[in-house]
């Protein structure tokens, strides 16, 4: 049996923060997670992406992201469950929880923190007939490495972030970028489009819209795809066709824990994103609430309010002042210490 004060199911981003926030706190973190390594999306689907909106980091890879929290929460020594699904979960008399995985491992915790992301995905898949043929061979629906279509005849689908941000990234790696879209508006940040069209009076992307991808073709590979518009049917030679559609997510297993659902998210209270079973909180991309934003460092934040009340949970009646770390410094688990530099001490006092 696997003991810690919370367990974080979800070694996304979220989870992987609230590792840190924790252990200011004193709180021991153990994290689940069904991928084979942390870092959930970040990891599995597109390590390569830039990410914007982290503050104070003008941009940083999703894949670099990921090493340097893990970097910051390895001081609190965090305990890791990779490669197992979190499937039941049981409340014993004590008011502790047990969470057993798919293959029998058996944690248990006073808190536990879903930080599950979109749970398990699937790619959205457009309706072509021979699609699955081409998988793997030409047709992908997560980019992990964007040198894979270095000098390359691209085609992306789609009119959201991921297909903005991509088609720009891979206007200065491949040979030819393609974007098609059924609508003339795009669902991404209003800077990608912007960019997107310098991009296409520049001639770096080829920008097709009130159109779509309809047919593939080619022997052993992909060699071409049919776009279809008003009525017209081009074909565009292609080495890879790359649908972002985004995901259909699952909550699997947590779905049946008795948790109140909404839209396949969990409802959670914002004064600091429990469920509607105490000791059970939602943090990230896996709740929701009226103002909901699916944003990295929105689920940083919800993470920390999270960890202000699970501390409560945990020492009642226990009073915690909130100390800055610039006057505190950090105390690991590990009995390290990282003191605040005296300059800020001395300006703060």
């Amino acid at each position: 049996m696997i003991q810690t004060d919370i367990l974080i199911i979800g070694a996304g981003p979220t989870g992987l923060f609230t590792v840190f926030e924790a252990g200011l706190l004193k709180l021991k973190c153990h994290l689940i997670d069904a991928l084979p390594q942390p870092g959930g999306q970040c990891s599995e689907l597109y390590p390569k992406k830039p990410i914007y909106d982290i503050p104070g980091v003008p941009d940083i890879l999703a894949g670099d992201l990921t090493k340097n929290l893990l970097e910051q929460g390895k001081q609190f020594e965090p305990g890791f469950t990779l490669g197992e699904r979190a499937e039941t979960i049981e409340k014993r008399e004590d008011g502790s929880f047990i969470v057993t995985t798919n293959k029998g491992t058996k944690h248990q915790a006073p808190i536990v923190a879903i930080a599950g992301g979109l749970g398990s995905f699937e790619p959205r898949k457009p309706l072509i007939d021979n699609i699955a043929h081409y998988e793997e061979i030409g047709v992908d629906y997560f980019i992990k490495d964007p040198e894979v279509y270095r000098n390359k005849k691209v085609v992306i689908s789609g009119g959201g972030d991921s297909a903005l941000d991509w088609s720009i990234i891979l206007a200065d790696i491949a040979s030819e970028v393609t974007l098609v879209h059924r609508r003339n508006e795009f669902r991404g940040a209003l800077d990608s489009v912007e960019k997107v069209q310098e991009l296409k009076l520049l001639g770096k992307i080829n920008l097709i819209t009130l159109a779509e991808v309809t047919a593939l073709h080619g022997h052993k590979k992909l060699e071409a795809v049919i776009i279809e518009k008003e009525g017209e049917q081009i074909v565009y030679e292609a080495d890879h066709f790359i649908p972002l559609f985004g995901l259909s997510p699952k909550l699997g297993p947590i779905g049946d824990w008795g948790l109140e659902i909404e839209k396949n998210a969990i409802k959670v209270d914002t004064f600091d994103y429990q469920t509607n079973i105490p000791g059970i909180f939602a943090i990230g991309d896996v709740n929701t609430y009226p103002g909901k934003l699916k944003l990295i460092l929105c689920g940083f934040h919800e993470a920390t309010l999270m960890c202000q009340s699970a501390y409560q949970i945990i020492n009642p009646g226990k009073k915690y002042v909130l100390k800055y770390t610039t006057v505190s410094g950090i105390d690991g688990f590990d009995g390290t210490r990282k003191e605040a530099p005296k300059a800020v001490v001395q300006a703060i006092l």
